[in-house]
């Protein structure tokens, strides 16, 4: 099967406990060091099998393929990537189901990275995911004060729509605001804006 890589933690000597999204579960598996081993990394996206074994709670990772990116060696895309799936693990680690969405999110995301500025496609996917998780607030009423919004919005965590007099943070037009929301589309936001965005995604999903 196929999966991204979203935490590392290492045990004894140099073995790994890594936890992998696939397209229907959140795996997490034990790593034995190896010589012969491939190395893998957060944010990889492998193919892999996983053993069980009675003797352990924990099944067992083995025959790793990594699937490289065209971008892998970009350092800067890979750290920016690293730090998008990151947050992926703290968002599902919990979960009791998870479906394939989020698998079908990030294997759509990492065909596209490089090919603009890669922040874009994390809040335009981003934006997807807090639709599909029912979470997006369209309508232009302040979170905070329960206000309707008449000019310029501000988005705080979770991308909550508010007064820019109510939290005192950057704001975004309400036709950037409507391409977003709409058609998942940063088109109308220019790159400070986006690094802005970028900032309030990196507080959590």
């Amino acid at each position: 099967m196929q999966g991204f890589i979203l935490n590392l933690n290492k045990v004894k000597d140099e073995d790994l406990i890594v936890t992998i999204l696939s397209k229907n579960s959140l795996d997490t598996l034990y790593r034995f060091y190896g010589a012969r081993h491939s190395v893998i990394n957060l944010g990889f996206k492998i193919d892999y099998e996983k053993e069980t074994s009675v003797k352990s709670t924990i099944s067992r990772l083995k025959d790793v393929i990594h699937i490289g990116f065209k971008w892998i060696n970009n350092y800067k895309l890979l750290r920016v990537w690293q730090d998008f799936l990151a947050l992926f693990y703290k968002h599902l680690k919990d979960a009791e189901e998870i479906d394939e969405f989020y698998f079908e999110l990030l294997d759509n995301a990492s065909l596209n990275w490089n090919k603009q500025n890669p922040k874009r496609i994390a809040v335009e996917s981003y934006v997807k995911l807090l639709e599909h998780e029912g979470r997006l607030h369209t309508e232009l009423d302040c979170f905070l004060c329960n206000l309707p919004i008449k000019e310029d919005i501000s988005l705080i965590r979770a991308y909550l729509p508010t007064h820019k007099e109510c939290t005192h943070a950057f704001s975004i037009k309400e036709d950037a605001f409507n391409e977003l929301f709409e058609n998942k589309s940063t088109l109308y936001l220019n790159d400070k804006e986006v690094d802005r965005l970028w900032y309030v995604l990196l507080e959590g999903l």
